[in-house]
């Protein structure tokens, strides 16, 4: 058998520093009661949290995976803007939360169905934060009924904020988001479901997959991606509301995981795209849905 080569001179004496400063640095730790921590820190020295120095707005993010998705850009380092409808307690209560762990947070009001008031949105983020470098179009409703029993109201309040509203938010979204950028529409794998009841809610949702595809390449260049996710059955107000116990313990049962989505399974995901590892996905439709579909 061949004799495994022999470090040099000069690579013996680096060894021997690595392993005495590594020795070092552990008996240190060991003799405060910290070596893990410690050496974590270590690992971790240097590291920039990737949305540092940038800003993220999630419309619809009072609660449910808008108020996830804006707590966990938080976390990532971005400078964020919560927005509302209706709920301001709840999105004040989201932006404390997010100053309470250090982070940087607006709350600001806005029908995404005006296009006014979604430009006054972005104003309002580009004046407190510098600018915008993430999107997240997450402002939706849903209304339920056979084809049959849809009523006008309902059928057009739901295309008014998902349909034209989404498209409020991608529009300004496109003309204001900083290069190299993410752009990110909620769309749901009930377009592929296909339940009965959720006929137009569907189609609502499928919108969302063609502005994303659409998108991705009108920006061509400015290195700025642009995705679609589809939830699954996610246990939000949302979805629950109206279903009796037994029908969402049917739903979490069709997935492999044997449960309900949580709004943090949805946030983690767009937090992945919005990373530096992420930006090579663009133009597609992410299903999140733990395998229900």
């Amino acid at each position: 058998m061949p004799h495994p080569t022999l470090p040099s001179p000069a690579r013996r004496q680096l060894l021997a520093a690595a392993s005495l400063t590594t020795a070092a640095v552990a008996t240190a730790a060991v003799a405060t009661g910290a070596a893990a921590p410690a050496l974590a820190a270590t690992a971790q020295a240097g590291k920039q949290a990737p949305g540092a120095g940038k800003a993220a707005l999630v419309t619809g993010s009072s609660r449910g995976i808008g108020a996830a998705t804006v707590r966990r850009l938080a976390q990532d380092g971005y400078a964020v803007t919560v927005n509302y409808l209706r709920s301001r307690d709840l999105a004040e209560r989201v932006a404390a939360d997010i100053r309470a762990a250090g982070g940087r947070a607006i709350v600001v009001q806005a029908d995404v169905s005006d296009p006014a008031a979604v430009r006054r949105l972005f104003d309002a983020t580009e004046k407190a934060h510098g600018g915008v470098d993430v999107v997240v179009s997450n402002a939706g409703i849903m209304r339920l009924a056979p084809f049959g029993d849809m009523s006008d109201t309902d059928f057009d309040e739901m295309m008014a904020v998902n349909v034209k509203g989404s498209f409020n938010v991608l529009r300004e979204a496109a003309r204001r988001v900083r290069d190299h950028g993410r752009i990110i529409a909620l769309s749901s794998s009930i377009t592929r479901m296909r339940t009965p009841t959720y006929g137009p809610y569907a189609a609502s949702k499928g919108a969302q997959d063609l502005y994303a595809s659409v998108l991705a390449k009108e920006l061509a260049g400015r290195m700025v991606s642009v995705n679609a996710i589809a939830p699954g059955v996610v246990n939000t107000p949302l979805f629950t509301d109206g279903k009796t116990p037994e029908q969402i313990a049917g739903f979490a049962q069709r997935t492999p995981h044997r449960r309900l989505g949580e709004p943090e399974d949805i946030a983690n995901t767009i937090a992945a795209l919005c990373a530096t590892d992420g930006w090579w996905v663009s133009g597609q439709t992410v299903f999140a849905n733990g395998g229900i579909v």
